[in-house]
């Protein structure tokens, strides 16, 4: 009798580690999970940027709304072989990153608390919150978060890549404000990791999702009140191309005004039916210094919608630019800025390639083809390392531009044509930089590739410091020895 009622509960306990994660969690029957027919799966599936991660599709999608329901999902999760992924905004466009198809999705969307300490500026952000959603939450504190840049941006992966925001000539990357990562690991547990865990806090810092699902990121605010900002819009011609361009090379070089911010956009459609610059200009006050944006603002365009508004106001106009209903590949480098001398050869070069690549893809279904030239200044590498270590480690020897280069198209067939070009116009821009830092026509630096921006083919981790990779390897077997966000889920690994 013994032995038969021992093998029954053997037998039970093989068919509970056998059993796939959404039949697991269903089963508890107080965690929110949705299957492929309910209109909130139907629904979560649509919001993502690209439309090759709607198309994989998860056996259930799961919505935890608290940091212990999430303890219990990895749990049973980490007693199966199952592939997983877990989605704050779904904005990566990386097949696999924040999807996956087959096994559970974890979304975080009902972890969504922005709770602000009024007296210290600190405040509680969930991984589940929109940029947009934060800024609205705040509006009329008067403190601001550091954030991106486009409002409909999911705040843990931005985060977790480090962060490129407006405000980080001021501040340093989004992730140098955290104070204190609430995490989830793989084995349930539950931490609370602060400067006081050096390694790990500093690994989870650019080192994306290869650590544990964080559940609340605690954030140094700052003060604020009405910024200005806006869009400036031309017309593309040869002649504005040049002048842009040095533009925005002079800006990077000369402006000493950490609250100042452009980011310079080409974009490209059909058969150029669409050929055109996009200016997005910031300032962190309700007005900037007379003439701070002249070489933009003189630059004839068409349409200019700058003015005095709430961080809400500027965050939330920025949603334009996702596009609905396309697939979407982005990819990135980071480039030396050239002095004065060579700006026209390195600036009109690599813009020239990037228009040579883009020429081939103008035949494309609904083809969107751009390129934005984002400053990287000195300034923000001393503020992130003034502040706390981050994987990145960005140095403050050079200034730089962050060049973020997008395909946007509608046919899923063309999916691995257009990946194989945007390989061709990221690796362009890399060749084009090594060739010149062997000829000393820039400068030899440190130009790691930005997560927030990269493709899934370039190699984050390798891009790193050496010392960097080692750490984040090092962290990712101390807290995940049996690999479960190594070997169970998309993304880049150390």
């Amino acid at each position: 009798m013994i032995v038969l009622l021992f093998a029954a509960v053997c037998s039970i306990f093989v068919r509970l580690v056998q059993a796939d994660t959404c039949s697991s969690v269903e089963a508890l029957g107080y965690i929110n999970i949705t299957r492929s027919l309910d209109l909130a799966y139907i629904e979560e599936q649509t919001q993502y940027w690209s439309t090759s991660c709607s198309a994989l599709k998860p056996d259930c999608i799961i919505f935890p709304k608290s940091t212990e329901e999430v303890s219990t999902v990895v749990k049973i999760l980490a007693n199966t072989t199952e592939n997983f992924a877990v989605k704050s905004g779904g904005h990566n466009p990386n097949n696999y990153f924040a999807s996956v198809e087959g096994g559970p999705l974890i979304v975080t969307e009902h972890l969504d608390q922005a709770n602000i300490n009024q007296a210290t500026g600190v405040v509680d952000v969930g991984p589940g919150n929109r940029l947009d959603g934060i800024a609205a939450k705040l509006q009329g504190s008067g403190w601001t978060f550091v954030g991106g840049r486009i409002g409909n941006t999911g705040v843990g992966g931005l985060v977790l890549g480090g962060g490129l925001s407006y405000m980080s000539a001021q501040y340093g990357w989004a992730a140098s404000q955290v104070i204190e990562f609430e995490i989830v690991f793989a084995n349930g547990t539950i931490g609370h990791i602060t400067k006081d865990y050096p390694d790990i806090f500093k690994a989870l810092k650019g080192g994306g999702n290869n650590f544990g699902i964080i559940t609340n990121y605690k954030l140094q605010a700052h003060p604020q009140g009405n910024v200005w900002g806006g869009n400036l819009v031309y017309l593309r011609t040869p002649s504005l191309d040049k002048k842009l361009l040095k533009a925005v090379r002079d800006f990077t070089e000369y402006n000493t005004d950490p609250k100042a911010a452009v980011i310079v956009t080409a974009e490209r459609a059909n058969v150029d039916v669409v050929d055109s610059w996009i200016i997005f200009l910031f300032y962190d006050g309700p007005t900037p210094p007379p003439g701070k944006f002249a070489n933009f603002t003189e630059a004839n365009p068409i349409l200019d919608t700058t003015r005095e508004r709430t961080y809400a106001d500027l965050i939330g106009l920025s949603n334009w630019v996702v596009l609905k209903g396309v697939n979407v590949q982005i990819a990135t480098e980071t480039v030396p800025l050239p002095s004065a001398e060579n700006e026209e050869k390195v600036m009109e070069g690599l813009h020239k390639h990037w228009r040579d690549v883009s020429d081939t893809t103008l035949l494309e279904l609904g083809i969107v083809a751009s390129i934005a030239w984002q400053p990287f200044p000195k300034a923000i590498a001393r503020e992130a390392r003034k502040r706390s270590p981050d994987l990145i480690d960005a140095e403050d020897d050079y200034d730089k531009i962050i060049i973020e280069m997008n395909y946007a198209f509608v046919s899923p067939l063309s999916y691995n044509k257009m990946a194989d070009t945007m390989e061709t116009t990221y690796s362009g821009v890399r060749d084009r930089v090594v060739a010149w830092q062997q000829d000393n026509t820039l400068p030899e630096t440190y130009l790691p590739v930005f997560m927030n921006y990269g493709f899934f083919r370039q190699d984050y981790f390798g891009r790193l410091k050496p010392e960097s990779r080692a750490l984040a390897k090092a962290v990712s077997q101390e807290v995940d020895p049996n690999g479960l966000f190594q070997k169970q889920t998309g993304g880049w690994k150390p």
